[in-house]
């Protein structure tokens, strides 16, 4: 079996037009810009890049970006401040903190600050809580992003076994939440796991978010499962030359692919879809926010 790729970069950039039509429409109807606010501390190069992307989508969706860039010794309440500045701020309908921030600033009582109304990463306790039992708000980017490829490739979730690997607040504990919507049976499995390899064979679903090179073996994977790989990492790359690095996910993908009925790749699968997810959310917030019902097709 060869597996069909996922291609979330080309999901992504349809994503972005449905939002695109969906700001016209919250400007045209209701006098409405959606706006989003990024606020990065420090210098880290990765940080900095994926930050400038969102900005770079966000207009060209139609939205009002504004982006903060704070030096690395910037006291903890100035950051305060600003975010506090920025829940005041009815021109900004999302606030997004890139993390990590430096080590004298507790990254937690910066998300707790963020207003539960414009939080669209979704991390604070109150979006947490909603997401938990079920009310109307964003989710986290990247769980949303697996939910839209899954369901674009499935004809329905309901009843399927789905084994997620990782237990991040950021993937893991979400991801669970969102599929126990969708009527799977859920097993989050961890470093902890016993039979991890018995657990995959069983799942229809596989989503990995640990964060280790090639964790998930191909022959663990049951034939026909759909594979979502949320890994990112950095291994070297010989054959690139001396000091070179080439990007891998969590799972073996060639020997996945030969078992799997889809796989997302690694890049161009799941990662586009985190930043146009952001969007989404977004538009989710301004929406909310004034009083409208967010677009069905962006929530989950």
């Amino acid at each position: 079996m060869t597996a069909k790729l996922i291609d979330g970069k080309a999901f992504a950039e349809g994503l972005r037009g449905r939002i695109a039509g969906h700001v016209a429409r919250l400007k045209s109807e209701h006098g409405i810009t959606p706006g989003l606010a990024v606020v990065i501390v420090g210098h880290d190069p990765g940080s900095q890049i994926y930050v400038s992307q969102k900005a770079k989508q966000t207009v060209e969706v139609g939205m009002h970006s504004e982006k903060y860039e704070l030096p690395e010794d910037t006291p903890e309440a100035e950051v305060l401040a600003l975010v506090e500045k920025l829940n005041a701020d009815p021109a900004i309908h999302g606030i997004l903190v890139q993390m990590p921030v430096p080590p004298h600033i507790d990254g937690n009582k910066i998300i707790t600050t963020i207003s539960p109304d414009k939080d669209v990463d979704c991390f604070t306790p109150a979006s947490v809580g909603k997401l938990q039992i079920g009310l109307p708000g964003p989710v986290s980017c990247t769980p949303l992003g697996c939910l839209m490829l899954l369901r674009d490739n499935l004809p329905s979730l309901a009843g399927l076994n789905a084994v997620i690997i990782g237990r991040s607040n950021l993937v893991g504990k979400p991801m669970a939440q969102l599929l126990l919507r969708e009527n799977c049976t859920v097993t989050v499995a961890h470093s902890k796991t016993r039979d991890l390899p018995g657990i995959v064979a069983e799942a229809d679903i596989v989503i990995a978010a640990v964060g280790r090179p090639h964790m998930v073996r191909g022959e663990w994977i049951k034939p026909g499962a759909v594979v979502i790989d949320v890994g990112i990492n950095r291994i070297p790359a010989p054959d690139k030359g001396e000091g070179k690095t080439r990007v891998v996910g969590d799972v073996e993908f060639a020997s996945a692919a030969e078992r799997a009925a889809a796989i997302t790749p690694v890049p161009g699968g799941v990662g586009p879809m985190t930043i146009a997810c952001l969007l989404a959310n977004t538009v989710t917030t301004a929406s909310l926010i004034n009083g409208l019902v967010p677009p069905r097709d962006l929530t989950p």
